[in-house]
């Protein structure tokens, strides 16, 4: 019963998607980085994990904005690896929000390593944040979960699992923007219509990948921008950032995503 309402809710999501012409879809062959002629001779990677792999990255518009190829060449230079990027600007990780990370995974190959980049959508939008339990034994694979983001994390850790079981499966947390006060704040009473603020958003994303034992880079503590020096790398929008933003985020995930940790 419970497949079969979850078939049919793909099957409307589908429908709705294709009836709306101006909906983005992955474009994985447009956003397909190699390493450059320019970089450098030796890596201080070179004989790490995930040296010389192929990575598939999958998120919302922070995951492939134009701007974002500025982080990521820096990880294809360092990492001498391919990119390629399933992301669609206005995705989260709940199913029905934008083409869902739960739909972008579904569409992809097979990788070496996999990257879930969390975006602001699934907050933003007022899905329900769930919890690390959705979608798991622990609800019996409740599938009115996935339209969490919880149960669309727990989706997609589980689908690339069984698509390479040898693939690296790493996530990056959300990152922060300056829209509104809970974008950036954690302690912030700034709560959207689920009652939540933005840090539990993130929060839930950690205890989801602790309990799957996925490593995860703290974006939103680590990413060292705060009200004082964000307008030096965000664009006029607050929310997504520019390339300065991501030339300083990027080394940080190079250095993740060259060992997991």
């Amino acid at each position: 019963m419970k497949r079969t309402l979850l078939f049919f809710t793909l099957l409307l999501v589908a429908l709705t998607l294709a009836a709306q012409p101006g909906v983005r879809r992955p474009e994985p062959s447009k956003h397909h980085l190699r390493p450059s002629l320019s970089r450098p001779s030796v890596s201080p990677y070179q004989g790490c994990r995930n040296y010389g792999k192929s990575i598939a990255v999958f998120g919302g518009s922070l995951s492939v904005n134009k701007e974002s190829d500025a982080a990521k060449q820096i990880w294809a230079d360092l990492l001498n690896a391919e990119v390629t990027t399933y992301g669609v600007g206005g995705a989260g990780f709940a199913l029905t929000k934008g083409y869902s990370l739960q739909r972008q995974v579904d569409s992809a190959g097979v990788f070496d390593v996999y990257v879930l980049w969390a975006s602001t959508n699934d907050f933003t939008g007022n899905k329900e944040c769930g919890t690390w339990k959705d979608f798991t034994e622990f609800d019996g694979y409740d599938e009115s979960r996935l339209d969490t983001q919880c149960g669309g994390i727990n989706y997609c850790i589980q689908k690339l699992r069984e698509k390479n079981t040898d693939a690296e499966i790493y996530f990056f947390t959300s990152l922060r923007f300056f829209r509104r006060n809970s974008g950036y704040n954690p302690f912030s009473t700034d709560f959207n219509d689920t009652g939540k603020n933005f840090a539990e958003y993130v929060q839930a994303q950690i205890d989801c990948c602790r309990f799957h034992g996925v490593p995860v880079l703290d974006q939103f503590s680590l990413q060292g921008v705060d009200v004082h020096n964000y307008e030096q790398y965000y664009l006029g929008d607050n929310l997504h950032m520019n390339e300065a933003g991501y030339r300083r985020i990027g080394p940080l995930q190079a250095a993740f995503l060259a060992n997991g940790r």
